[in-house]
């Protein structure tokens, strides 16, 4: 198929997001020369496929093992949604490297790389058949990793704790306590991350910031409003701020600032926080309360991966090894349950019961770190069990149970001292 037979065919095409996406997936890899989907398992159509009655669900309309899942919605539809979905059904997709939405008027690869911010590349329809286009369409089936960002996920954070610190050194050189400042700091941040995760209106915190620069006192009035705004939910300027629990904003005490503490603060501000690790929470807190290493306030943080060495083999191998038995007599007890007759009811009480009693095992399950320090081992660790858990649930689901929402784990896995 030539480029302009493939954009003739689907530019204004009037097939249903289910009917044309398969349709449409068949001709970009006769366009591109590449085989279609036809080893289940490795390279597939509707990966994780999941029967209701007349309707079926999927983890990712087609899905490549070690390169892609992809993920249609039907023209002018929200290809956000369809991010969304293939990013909650990644981890048992093997985690693919690059998770690709299309609504067939245009192609998004997203890359997602572990230890890597995500970058976005975007493939109109009317310009698929340019060569550069056409080759980062064969880099998805052929060579994946071409697309890996070359900025970590660890040197972003590391820029980032860098500006924080040096924003602490000068707020705690002006006569601040540093306990203060830290606090202060770690408000900030949070918002910062609360807004890139959308539970704060988008730029809210850094338009703050903007419109008052150059005034400090402008910019601490307005910042000790939002945060009372975020402690009790309410309003703030034209916005409504929800409720933030967990009693950061319970005490709020804005230094003053000036004018280069303003700038310094909105230059952070505009860092993509989505790509930066919330480990930098627990080291700014940390630099904070240990009077030796208040000059290096967020100087540097502890590399995730070199957490995740001890908590992979420690943590998620063995819970992982828990679950493999379990979901093996589900998938037994659900097929008697499937073939109906006689004590097939029982048979899905008892897959029933065997999925809950493991969800409830990863919720009575506790780590304990007796020198947490910053505390990033342990939220390291509650990311793995919240991850186990959410495999746990999707794969149930895959076998026809329903997903375990009562049940589950929470801050209360982690004990640090």
């Amino acid at each position: 198929m030539t480029p302009q037979a493939f954009i003739a065919k689907w530019r204004d095409n009037a097939l249903t997001e289910k009917a044309g996406a398969q349709a449409h997936f068949e001709d970009l890899c006769a366009l591109l020369g590449m085989e279609p989907p036809r080893i289940k398992g490795e390279y597939q159509y509707e990966c994780g496929l999941v029967k209701k009655s007349s309707a079926s669900q999927g983890w990712a309309d087609v899905w490549k093992r070690g390169c892609f899942a992809w993920e249609y919605k039907a023209p002018g539809k929200d290809l956000g949604a369809a991010l969304k979905q293939l990013m909650g059904y990644a981890l048992v997709l093997d985690n693919p490297p690059l998770l690709v939405v299309s609504d067939r008027t245009r192609i998004e690869i997203h890359t997602h790389f572990t230890g890597t911010p995500s970058e976005v590349h975007t493939i109109p329809l009317t310009d698929i058949g340019q060569p550069l286009n056409l080759q980062m369409l064969r880099w998805l089936f052929e060579s994946p990793e071409r697309f890996k960002p070359s900025t970590t996920t660890y040197a972003v954070t590391e820029e980032a704790a860098h500006k924080m610190g040096a924003l602490a050194a000068r707020l705690n050189a002006q006569g601040n306590i540093p306990l203060k400042t830290a606090h202060f700091l770690i408000q900030c941040v949070f918002c910062m991350f609360a807004e890139d995760a959308h539970l704060l209106p988008k730029k809210l915190f850094e338009t703050v910031l903007d419109k008052s620069n150059p005034d400090g006192a402008k910019a601490q009035k307005r910042l000790t409003e939002l945060f009372e705004a975020m402690r009790k939910g309410g309003d703030f300027a034209l916005e409504t701020i929800p409720w933030f629990n967990g009693g950061l904003f319970e005490e709020i005490a804005v230094p003053a600032l000036t004018t280069a503490d303003v700038v310094q603060l909105l230059d952070a501000a505009r860092m993509d926080w989505g790509a930066i690790e919330p480990a930098i929470l627990g080291t700014l807190f940390e630099r904070g309360l240990n009077p030796d290493m208040r000059s290096q306030l967020g100087a540097h943080y502890t590399d995730p991966a070199t957490i995740l060495k001890l908590i992979r083999p420690v943590i998620e191998a063995p819970l992982l090894a828990e679950w493999q038995p379990v979901k093996a007599r589900i998938a037994c007890l659900m097929e008697s349950y499937i073939q109906g007759g006689k004590g097939s009811k029982t048979a899905h009480r008892e897959a029933q019961t065997a999925f809950a009693g493991f969800i409830a095992r990863l919720k009575s399950y506790r780590v304990l770190d007796p020198a947490c320090g910053s505390g990033n081992f342990l939220y390291l660790a509650l990311k793995t069990l919240k991850d186990m858990e959410h495999r746990a649930n999707l794969e149930a689901e895959s076998l026809g149970l329903h997903r375990e929402l009562v049940i589950e784990t929470s801050p209360a896995n982690v004990l640090g001292i």
